[in-house]
């Protein structure tokens, strides 16, 4: 069981930066892939960005160039930092771990923290 906590959500204007950071409890942190989604009302959750237990990372096309996924490891935390943030940023972002376990994919997700963006 994985319980994720994030936290460094806010406000900001047009073009500023925010930096979120999720905390992870239970063991095997380094085995799961970890990332980030975010949803705004009557949308469905979309994907943002993703690090692999190898370290590889891979971004929505709508982020990449501005947002950086990384991970430690040895402290059990994912961050996501957001640069040059835009109106259509705002969303509550989740915090997002999985692991393939007996074939089957399992997921786990944090309570979420508001990203709001003003123009």
């Amino acid at each position: 069981q994985v319980q994720l906590v994030e936290s460094g959500g806010g406000l900001v204007q047009t073009g500023g930066s925010l930096r979120l950071s999720c905390a992870a409890s239970g063991s095997m942190f380094s085995m799961y892939t970890m990332g980030w989604y975010r949803q705004t009302p009557g949308k469905e959750r979309e994907w943002v960005a993703s690090a692999t237990n190898g370290n590889s990372t891979s971004y929505a096309d709508s982020v990449k160039g501005r947002f950086t996924v990384s991970r430690d490891n040895a402290k059990n935390t994912v961050a996501l930092q957001m640069n040059s943030l835009k109106v259509e940023d705002t969303a509550v972002y989740y915090c997002h771990s999985q692991i393939l376990i007996g074939g089957r994919w399992v997921h786990y997700w944090g309570q979420g923290t508001q990203v709001t963006v003003s123009s």
